[in-house]
């Protein structure tokens, strides 16, 4: 079975299967336990233009079917990255997408800027859970005004491939997502981790530094189904699924949702090599529950109105 996925402006995949921004650093962290090179994608942890402390610790608390994090999207910064990352990234043969951050218009469009003229990043994944300072601390992602704005200033400094990452804590993420395709977003990523917190018993106080934080893992996963089948009915462009991924199964799942590719993250927190085994099964898969290529299943659960297949 041919594996590969045709994206917008030339982003070809060789398997739908990306590591997702955030549990997979930037690349050399895993590479002693997974071959980088059969994965069909590599989203990097979020760059801004000057390095971010991240949250104060605890910054991780596990819960049933999933976990929290508080890591305050803590990162080298712009520099750091090109000077010491992009050269380990130019020696793996997948694409790798640029996951970008800010808490301005302007520092998102600065960190696009410069990418883009950096030949080994083949694709810019939009992270739009970031506060905008200049607006009161209101979530890009929240606001489907907002998430034009930055989506539009990303887009006006770049050729390269554009996704918008859109979070699932609000009533109806498909009007953000549709807001981003307005701007000239090429695809859409969903889902972001849902907010959350835990208790400390001993302490009597939230176990995150930060009180609250992102739950992801196999608890989103309805959650992510739910959003990603919302967007890919309602928005013309390709959706990339993410939420609770662990098997082949679900990555069918999310393409009978509406996805052409998928993110895997928290599973390889504990099995760092699982996406070497999913991309090796989904044939199996795929086959098992009567399909013969990658396309045939992108949307096959859509009912029409009448409730019927559409």
């Amino acid at each position: 079975m041919d594996l590969s996925v045709n994206l917008p402006r030339g982003l070809r995949l060789k398997n739908p299967i990306i590591a997702a921004s955030g549990t997979f650093g930037f690349g050399p962290e895993y590479a002693a336990y997974v071959d980088l090179n059969q994965l069909g994608g590599i989203s990097v942890k979020g760059i801004s233009p000057k390095p971010w402390r991240g949250n104060p610790p605890p910054r991780v608390w596990e819960t049933p079917a999933g976990l929290l994090n508080s890591i305050g999207l803590q990162n080298p910064g712009l520099a750091t990255f090109i000077e010491e990352d992009i050269p380990f990234l130019a020696s793996v043969d997948t694409a790798v997408i640029a996951n970008i951050i800010g808490h301005t218009v302007e520092e998102y469009r600065q960190v696009a800027e410069r990418l883009s003229q950096e030949e080994r990043i083949d694709a810019f994944e939009v992270n739009i859970s970031c506060p905008n300072v200049k607006e009161g601390g209101i979530s890009f992602g929240h606001d489907p005004r907002q998430a034009f704005l930055v989506t539009q200033a990303v887009r006006s400094v770049t050729e390269k491939p554009v996704m918008v990452k859109v979070s699932p804590n609000m009533a109806e993420p498909w009007v953000v997502a549709q807001a981003a395709v307005d701007a000239g977003a090429d695809m859409i990523s969903a889902i972001n981790t849902l907010v959350g917190m835990a208790i400390d018993l001993k302490r009597r106080r939230p176990a995150l530094g930060g009180v609250t934080g992102g739950l992801s893992g196999p608890a989103v996963k309805p959650v992510a189904l739910r959003v990603v089948y919302e967007i890919a009915s309602r928005v013309s462009v390709p959706v990339i699924g993410m939420g609770g991924i662990e098997s082949a199964e679900d990555v069918l799942e999310f393409f009978l949702a509406g996805a052409r590719a998928v993110m895997v993250g928290t599973v390889t927190f504990q099995y760092p090599e699982r996406m070497l085994s999913i991309i090796e099964e989904i044939p199996k898969v795929w086959r098992r529950y009567g399909f013969q290529d990658l396309p045939e299943a992108v949307g096959a659960a859509h009912l029409d109105k009448e409730g019927e297949p559409g």
